[in-house]
């Protein structure tokens, strides 16, 4: 049988990036969630975690930590039915890219949250990356841009995001004064939200240019706003993002006839209980008045 105390720590050191953290979240020393963990280890023969270069579970560990998300799931399902075993708080740990949690996320689920009692511990990951976090067993759900779910998981389609090249007036003055030519391109800083983010990439492969690019790195949908603004670079932006500083002059469309849409979906666990199980309908319809339906 397992020993669930063990698994909480493995939980945590993940949830928390580190033996220090997880430790303290668990109220305890770092030394006994340690023991834990080697413990467990031993127990099982094999390591849960690599400890060097960067701390993550292994794939055994992976499995153990998908296996504890659906028990934490199942187990609030059980509270609410049998209220004598305690109250205790939903804590509901997602995935989400960046730009949904500054655009349509909170409006959408505020509401949801409020009635039912649920808190949440979001992880921002990139549309593109956050399917990883589901993979490793930390998060109960992610919203990403890939269809395909993990095994055990669903995936819903929620819409799309339409991103546009934008810049200061400025900044296309400076940079783009006879239009978005090649080598204009080649020396334009642009802004890019991370090593993960392809939108710029893309956008410059449906321009013809293919070769690298001067850019900026800022992995904050607010700050990238920002960074535009102020003439630093150009990017791409989510259209609903930006629709007042669009309307007010403060940024301009370099590419009006151009624009990349990003198909955004809902994946959660298969057995992860009646409190993701609602979120998932929630999202399913609500989502719908922010996020472009149809084919992308």
């Amino acid at each position: 049988m397992l020993d669930y105390k063990l698994l909480q720590a493995l939980a945590a050191v993940v949830d928390q990036s580190g033996f220090e953290r997880g430790a303290k979240h668990l109220g305890l020393t770092q030394s006994a969630v340690s023991q834990r963990i080697k413990l467990l280890e031993a127990r099982l023969g094999q390591p849960v975690l690599v400890r060097a270069p960067k701390l993550a579970p292994t794939p055994l560990g992976r499995r153990l930590l998908n296996h504890v998300q659906q028990v934490r799931l199942l187990e609030y399902d059980l509270l609410d039915q049998i209220p004598a075993l305690g109250e205790r708080e939903q804590r509901l740990r997602l995935a989400i890219n960046a730009d949904s949690l500054a655009t349509w996320w909170s409006p959408v689920t505020g509401e949801f949250c409020r009635r039912h009692g649920v808190l949440l511990d979001l992880v921002v990951e990139d549309q593109d990356v956050a399917l990883k976090r589901m993979r490793d067993g930390e998060v109960a759900g992610c919203i990403c841009a890939t269809p395909r779910p993990v095994q055990g998981a669903r995936s819903h389609p929620l819409g799309s995001m339409r991103y546009r090249a934008l810049a200061s007036p400025d900044y296309v003055s400076r940079y783009f004064p006879n239009g978005l030519s090649l080598d204009a391109l080649s020396r334009a800083p642009a802004i890019v939200f991370g090593p993960d983010d392809r939108l710029q990439h893309r956008y410059l492969e449906m321009r013809g240019y293919q070769a690298p690019f001067p850019h900026h790195l800022c992995p904050s949908s607010e700050g990238f706003v920002h960074l535009t603004q102020a003439g630093m670079g150009y990017g791409m932006l989510p259209e609903r993002q930006v629709a007042r500083e669009l309307e007010e002059g403060l940024l301009v469309d370099l590419d009006p006839d151009s624009f990349i849409d990003v198909p955004l979906y809902w994946h959660h666990w298969r057995h992860g209980g009646s409190t993701l199980e609602a979120l998932t309908d929630h999202l399913l319809v609500a989502s719908g008045a922010w996020l472009m339906q149809g084919p992308v």
